[in-house]
């Protein structure tokens, strides 16, 4: 039986279990939000939220990895490419939904200063194309057999 996609992942790094989630939405033309909820304008793109909890509960609150669709960066909505896609047109690719890709996305944000603070702490919303470029050579770095880009 396959795995369900909405049901959360689980990732062990650096002796830190983290559940994590891919959410595939879409902003609004008015810019208030998400259209998927119900938003004011019609949709203008697709976004791709990557969510880290830290667990046990408790133990610091959630990264939000959040890639918006803009000129020369693409996060389809389904084919032509994968459903997980994330990437510069001309440039460094992941595809969400390989453990490989969150945790070189987590050590990227790690690395820029991101750690899970003790307690019920607000969850932290980064824009994921800050850190692709470091996560897809991290990636490259490892040998994964992924190459980064298209």
């Amino acid at each position: 039986m396959p795995r369900s996609s909405k049901k959360p992942r689980r990732l062990v790094a650096d002796e830190r279990v983290y559940m994590w989630s891919l959410r595939h939405s879409h902003r609004d033309s008015d810019g208030d939000g998400d259209s998927d909820r119900g938003g004011g304008g019609g949709s203008v793109g697709c976004v791709h939220t990557l969510t880290l909890n830290p667990q046990p509960s408790g133990t610091g609150g959630a990264l939000r990895i959040v890639f918006v669709a803009g000129p020369g960066r693409f996060v389809p909505g389904g084919a032509p490419f994968g459903s997980g896609d994330v990437g510069y047109v001309h440039g460094a690719t992941l595809n969400l939904h390989e453990p490989g890709a969150v945790r070189a996305l987590l050590d990227a944000a790690s690395a820029r200063g991101w750690l899970p603070a003790p307690g019920e702490t607000p969850a932290v919303e980064v824009d994921g194309w800050a850190l692709l470029e470091a996560a897809a050579a991290g990636r490259d770095e490892a040998g994964d057999g992924h190459t980064g880009a298209l």
